[in-house]
């Protein structure tokens, strides 16, 4: 079976990275203590704002944000409708400050296409 994946584009504000941080690690071990098999927080370092299309783009972000590029991994999309639930019912997500726009962030679930542990080589 292939796992399922939620993948997601935001823009924090770069005074706020720090802040972000700290939502990061909190979230994901909520997640993974929730049944996740991996969770994946990347800032952007190398991503142009392209002239059509790109990163920073799609999120509308400014010169004084940054782009966060994130998954997280599941068993497959009943677990990961599972481990959301569980996750969104968590007490430690409820409110305070998100240190990022949500509204510019995009979202979505992504059944595996490709592996490459899964090719035989």
């Amino acid at each position: 079976m292939m796992p399922y994946v939620d993948g997601f584009v935001l823009a924090v504000p770069k005074d706020k990275i720090e802040a972000y941080k700290v939502l990061a690690r909190t979230a994901c071990a909520i997640w993974m203590e929730h049944g996740a098999l991996d969770y994946v927080e990347c800032i952007g370092d190398d991503v142009p704002y392209g002239e059509l299309t790109s990163f920073p783009r799609a999120v509308m972000a400014k010169e004084e944000e940054i782009v966060v590029f994130a998954w997280i991994v599941y068993r497959d999309r009943e677990s990961r409708d599972a481990v959301n639930k569980k996750v969104m019912a968590d007490p430690r997500l409820k409110g305070g400050d998100i240190p990022f726009d949500g509204k510019r962030m995009i979202y979505g679930g992504f059944t595996t296409l490709l592996r490459a542990s899964d090719i035989a080589t």
